[in-house]
């Protein structure tokens, strides 16, 4: 399986929702979200992601999830090309990251994570497969091991205009 980065930086989008998203998803809650993947139309359905806060403290890696839809278009007029590129998913583990983080960006400068480039301008970044199987083991040690949800499970995402979207 293919993990990616997807980056949230609360400089450039508040997300005033994410604690009561957070608080769904640690009830058991199956809750799917839209975000921006930049140029990258590599994400499949099925491949994992990692979302890391940057730009302000705390910065670190705070939520993992399941890619339940390929990139698609969403018009864009502040972009050159006219639209942005978007995946849906369903986070496994999301923790409030106005509070903390599960993997601090500290921890993310040590080997072997520091063959990755984890301070990406956009989402969508291929995690490399040194840094991913550590990531994921040092992940499930935090949060435990949990089974993808079931598709009949998952809520889907807003679908008017760019709530719950970030534009990466």
């Amino acid at each position: 399986m293919t993990a990616f980065l997807l980056i949230w930086s609360p400089k450039k989008w508040p997300w005033p929702e994410l604690p009561d998203i957070a608080r769904r998803v640690a009830a058991g809650e199956a809750v799917t979200d839209a975000w921006g993947c930049g140029t990258s139309r590599s994400l499949l359905p099925g491949d994992r992601v990692f979302v890391h806060r940057v730009a302000q403290a705390p910065k670190g890696v705070f939520a993992s999830g399941y890619v339940t839809r390929a990139p698609y278009e969403v018009p864009d007029a502040t972009r050159k090309r006219g639209f942005r590129l978007c995946i849906d998913f369903v986070y496994d583990w999301l923790v409030d990251a106005h509070e903390g983080v599960v993997v601090t960006r500290d921890e993310l400068r040590a080997h072997p994570f520091s063959v990755q480039t984890w301070d990406a301008q956009s989402s969508g970044t291929v995690i490399k497969p040194m840094a991913e199987g550590a990531l994921e083991k040092l992940w499930t040690a935090r949060t435990g091991r949990r089974s993808r949800p079931p598709p009949s499970a998952v809520t889907s995402p807003p679908v008017s205009g760019d709530s719950g979207t970030i534009s990466s």
